[in-house]
C-alpha cells in the first residue's frame, strides 16, 4: 500500500493558496488512479449503461476545472455539454489524462497568480476561494464516484 507521501497526501501550510491546490492535486490523483491500467472499453465501462464511465469522469473534472478557471477569471467564452460525461472514440484515455493534467497546470497557475478574494465574474458573489472549494467538493465527489466504478468493473479498491 503506498504512503501518504507517495500518494501525495497534503500536509499542513500556511499559505491557503498552496494547501488548497494540494487538496485538489491529491484528489485529482485519486481520480487518475482508477484509470491507471485500464484499455478504452474498460475505461468507458459502466455498470448497465448507468453511472458515468471513468474516462467521462476525467473529461468532465477537465471541462468542469476549464469553465471555473478560464471563464470566470480569464474572460473565456465557455459551455457545457451533456456529451464530457461520454466522450467517444475520438478522446483516447491517453488523451483524457493527458488534458486533464494540462488542464490542472493552467489552474493551478490562475490560481496563483490572483488573490483568494478574486471575484468570479458570473455576478453570484464568489470568489477564487469558493471556486476552489467548489473544486475540490467536486473533484472529492468524482473521486468516490470512480472508486465505485473502478470496483464494480474489475473488484479494485483503495488508494
Amino acid at each position: 500500500m503506498p504512503t501518504d507521501e507517495e500518494l501525495g497526501f497534503p500536509i499542513g501550510t500556511s499559505d491557503e493558496h498552496e494547501l488548497l491546490l494540494a487538496w485538489l492535486r491529491f484528489l485529482r490523483g485519486a481520480v487518475l488512479r482508477k484509470v491507471d491500467g485500464l484499455d478504452e472499453a474498460q475505461a468507458r465501462w459502466t455498470p448497465e449503461g448507468k453511472l458515468i464511465p471513468l474516462l467521462g469522469i476525467v473529461n468532465h473534472l477537465t471541462h468542469v476545472e476549464w469553465r471555473w478557471i478560464d471563464g470566470g477569471f480569464r474572460g473565456a467564452t465557455v459551455s457545457r455539454h451533456e456529451a464530457e460525461l461520454r466522450p467517444g472514440p475520438e478522446l483516447t484515455v491517453a488523451e483524457g489524462i493527458c488534458r486533464y493534467g494540462e488542464r490542472a497546470a493552467a489552474t493551478e497557475a490562475v490560481v496563483r497568480s490572483l488573490p483568494l478574494d478574486t471575484p468570479h465574474s458570473d455576478g453570484r458573489g464568489v470568489d477564487l476561494r469558493w471556486v476552489l472549494l467548489h473544486l475540490i467538493n467536486e473533484t472529492g465527489r468524482h473521486a468516490g464516484h470512480a472508486d465505485a466504478i473502478r470496483e464494480l468493473l474489475d473488484g479494485t479498491t483503495g488508494e
